[in-house]
């Protein structure tokens, strides 16, 4: 097995995510700090920190420079930052020394990488929220053509009292709604530049450093965060964070349909499922058990980013390569996790005589709550729940269907209509609906 699953030739379809993917490997992370670096200069020329002449040099000369990541690799095991060889080679591949004395001015490794980093970033929150919002317009869907199908809801994994299906698609999506209002506020406070020079205090650029940093970010279309943040990881780690609840939420549908499609259950299908090598009869919940090791090994994952939060001093080798280990797999895992969920949310249908089996199963034990609240037009509500867990218990000896015996000790009651599955259903049809409504919005 290769050393990372997500890149692996043979578990490609399985794990690896091609778009997102693009977006770390090493020719995009040298074109984003090129494009840093020619930003730079660019702003500094501007603001007359370097000669107009070398500034648009340098800006035009770092988007058609081409540099080949392998060439980084020996400087890069010594400094542990690529950024020294990339401009090493920069300066020799445009030959004009008169104007690249003047690339990398003021500037320091961890500016150029994580500007960089942010450019990148700023697509992957736009693969998301793209994807996001497909998967909640294909549940949007789900929840509202079922909303008012009647299921077992399960607590402790055990029957508990009926739902709907709609409701438990939009218990689903709804924590999804929370994370695009998320992510909206995240990318503001996120997508910053880095310009802070080798200690945090843009000493090189002096009283015009604030002037060119916010320079650079207009250029680049980030924000100026109008301050050194080396060492501040918070924005960094709220990505994690973010990734993470996004990740394990989506987890949470699969979890629920592993439950909902095994044998004795199987209440869903899942449109497609895996084979097995040996049992012709199995289809096994592929996509879902997916989702579920992606939310797990996220966790995982968000704890090494947390703990690398805490960058020691002005600079923090150790935490910062720690983050590099990191936060690109949990890109790749939010993305991939995003497109699986769309995948199996425009495919899953309910299987609705089995939803009524589980309902209906012979005891009736399900209405037990209903039919408590039911007599209490006749008795205290204790009384009331004294008698149905009598009767419970007869049922649970055997004898009978739970409304059997309360219609006939109550035959007036009326219980045979009021404890239809259609009646006990709550808000659960209106949460279905209104998530879908808040979907769309």
């Amino acid at each position: 097995m290769a050393a990372s699953v997500l890149d692996s030739a043979i578990y490609r379809d399985l794990f690896h995510d091609a778009e997102v993917a693009k977006l770390f490997t090493d020719t995009a992370e040298v074109r984003a700090m090129l494009l840093v670096e020619g930003a730079l200069a660019k702003a500094q020329g501007a603001h007359g920190l370097i000669p107009e002449t070398a500034a648009a040099f340098l800006h035009r000369a770092a988007m058609e420079v081409q540099i080949d990541p392998a060439g980084l690799a020996a400087e890069t095991s010594t400094n542990a930052v690529p950024v020294p060889a990339l401009v090493s080679a920069f300066r020799k591949a445009v030959e004009a020394p008169e104007h690249a004395q003047y690339l990398h001015w003021g500037a320091t490794s961890q500016d150029i990488m994580e500007t960089g980093q942010m450019l990148r970033l700023r697509q992957v929150l736009a693969i998301c929220g793209d994807r996001l919002d497909a998967l909640l317009a294909a549940l949007a869907r789900l929840a509202e053509d079922h909303a008012e199908l009647p299921m077992a809801a399960r607590t402790y994994a055990q029957v508990a009292t009926p739902t709907s299906f709609g409701a438990v698609v939009a218990g689903w999506g709804s924590p999804l709604l929370r994370h695009r209002d998320r992510l909206a506020e995240l990318r503001s406070r996120l997508l910053t530049v880095s310009l802070s020079g080798a200690a945090g205090t843009l000493s090189v650029m002096g009283d015009k450093g604030p002037a060119v940093r916010a320079e650079l970010a207009t250029i680049l279309g980030l924000s100026d965060p109008g301050e050194s943040w080396h060492s501040a990881r918070d924005r960094l780690a709220e990505l994690a964070a973010w990734l993470t609840a996004l990740t394990t939420s989506l987890a949470k549908m699969g979890e629920d349909l592993i439950l909902l499609t095994q044998t004795g259950l199987a209440e869903v299908r899942l449109g497609k499922g895996g084979a097995s090598s040996t049992m012709p009869q199995k289809s096994n919940p592929v996509v879902p058990s997916v989702l579920l090791a992606l939310g797990r090994m996220m966790v995982g994952l968000n704890a090494n980013m947390q703990g690398a939060a805490i960058h020691r001093q002005q600079r923090d080798g150790a935490a910062w390569f720690v983050e590099w280990l990191t936060l690109p797999q949990m890109c790749m895992i939010a993305g991939r996790a995003l497109a699986l969920a769309t995948e199996q949310a425009q495919t899953i249908s309910p299987i609705p005589d089995r939803m009524l089996a589980a309902i209906d199963d012979g005891t009736g034990l399900i209405h037990a709550e209903a039919l408590t609240f039911a007599l209490t037009d006749r008795m205290s509500r204790p009384d009331a729940a004294t008698a149905v867990k009598a009767l419970c218990a007869e049922v649970q000896r055997g004898g009978g269907s739970l409304i059997d015996l309360a219609e006939a000790r109550w035959p007036d009651a009326g219980l045979a209509v009021r404890l239809k599955p259609e009646r006990q259903m709550g808000q659960a049809p209106a949460e279905a609906r209104r998530f879908a409504l808040l979907a769309r919005a």
